[in-house]
């Protein structure tokens, strides 16, 4: 039997699906993601890569930029606002790996970004994607 596969989904349904995910985190978190912006690129820059210590691009599936919350302050300015960015390539690759819908791959990398954002552990981290479902 032949299978066919469409085109992988698009920057545009990444970004939809990033969206979708903010949208299911629960108070209180949700009230202070205000500001926080979402990009979608194919592949972590060698410049990225190098500061992760990472080096295959393939291995990094989203990134969390900016300073998390319990570390702010008011004396800090002049720094972007907080950013998350989802790399496009190694998210298929692994879902087409790991045979997860693609919808709970991506809601796994935001809210891991996500509890970056809020300096959570990687179980609170996990407890805020439980309740995001």
């Amino acid at each position: 039997m032949t299978r066919s596969f469409g085109p992988p989904p698009s920057a545009a349904e990444f970004d939809r699906l990033a969206r979708a995910a903010f949208a299911r985190i629960p108070e209180p978190f949700a009230q202070h993601l205000d500001g926080i912006t979402v990009h979608i690129e194919e592949f972590a820059d060698e410049e990225t890569l190098a500061d992760m210590g990472i080096e295959d691009a393939w291995e990094l599936t989203g990134l969390y930029h900016g300073r998390s919350m319990d570390m702010e302050s008011s004396w800090v300015s002049g720094e972007f606002p907080p950013r998350i960015t989802l790399y496009r390539q190694p998210l298929l690759a692994e879902w087409c790996e790991t045979e997860v819908a693609l919808e709970d791959l991506v809601t796994h990398v935001v809210i891991h970004e996500v509890g970056h954002h809020f300096g959570l552990s990687d179980d609170a981290m996990h407890a805020l994607e439980d309740q995001a479902r």
